[in-house]
């Protein structure tokens, strides 16, 4: 199938609203490998529009190492196609799967790629809304696994101090504002990023729930994290406090992304200690 000057070659991913497709470029070498995204427009709702066009603005302004790039989009037959870069390392979700939980150094790195490219999108005011290990893509590099945010379909611009309301995202890695209706800012994003940091630790989200009612309700009555006896073990505290902090039910309590990218469990990344 070809779609413009892209020949479509593999199916990656499919949903109501889009499908993802691994493409060619028909003539330029450089684009020899592509990530082909036609979603289709007749099936957006007026804000999953207001996202696509957020999506775009933003991919389209900024040229970073852990954010996806977009290389170009064009429009035809009644859909919009996104042309990617193509991440050779599939996701972080098919990672787990494969290595289980993973060392803590691995954790701690793979976390500190997660801030710099968080930090990006703090300076645009963009909240992300869907942060999980699928929607991190994984691409090698000369020093080892690149880690790439992506899937920027439920983003939005949210000023400092202002609030949102629209559910979106996976609820697995939802914050629990958003699991009960409650209004939220930029907070959501930082819970997501505890799940995925438990999940890489332990090998398994940190909750989990028949319904999303069922779910929001394990959140609230835990008292404490279900973390893995092997993983308690051996943890070091600076990681533990990182995690906990981040996965607070409380947004007043949960760390703010400057706190996050600050703290001592990242800081020895940045250190190389």
């Amino acid at each position: 199938m070809i779609v413009g000057d892209y020949i479509l070659r593999e199916k990656i991913s499919e949903n109501p609203l889009s499908t993802i497709w691994r493409a060619n470029h028909r003539k330029d070498p450089d684009f020899k490998d592509v990530a082909l995204k036609k979603i289709f427009l007749s099936m957006l709702t007026p804000k999953l529009k207001t996202c696509l066009d957020c999506e775009l603005n933003f991919l389209s302004s900024v040229n970073h190492p852990n954010i996806i790039r977009l290389v170009k989009f064009f429009q035809a037959e009644g859909c919009i196609f996104l042309v990617f870069e193509f991440c050779n390392g599939g996701n972080l979700a098919s990672y787990i799967r494969r290595n289980g939980r993973v060392r803590e150094q691995i954790a701690r790195d793979f976390m500190y790629q997660l801030g710099t490219g968080l930090r990006i999108l703090q300076s645009h005011q963009i909240v992300h809304r869907d942060l999980k290990p699928e929607n991190i893509l994984l691409s090698s590099s000369d020093s080892g696994v690149l880690l790439k945010i992506a899937d920027f379909g439920f983003s939005r611009i949210l000023i400092s101090g202002d609030y949102a309301e629209f559910v979106c995202g996976s609820p697995l890695y939802m914050a629990p504002e958003m699991l009960g209706f409650q209004r939220y800012d930029h907070k959501v994003d930082m819970w997501s990023i505890g799940a995925i940091l438990f999940e890489l630790l332990n090998g398994y989200p940190p909750f989990r729930g028949r319904t999303n009612v069922q779910l929001l309700k394990n959140i609230k009555s835990a008292v404490g994290l279900p973390f893995s006896q092997i993983v308690l073990q051996k943890i070091h505290p600076d990681c533990f406090d990182l995690c906990t902090r981040l996965l607070c039910v409380n947004p007043a309590d949960r760390l703010s992304f400057e706190e996050f990218y600050c703290h001592k469990f990242l800081v020895r990344k940045k250190e190389g200690l």
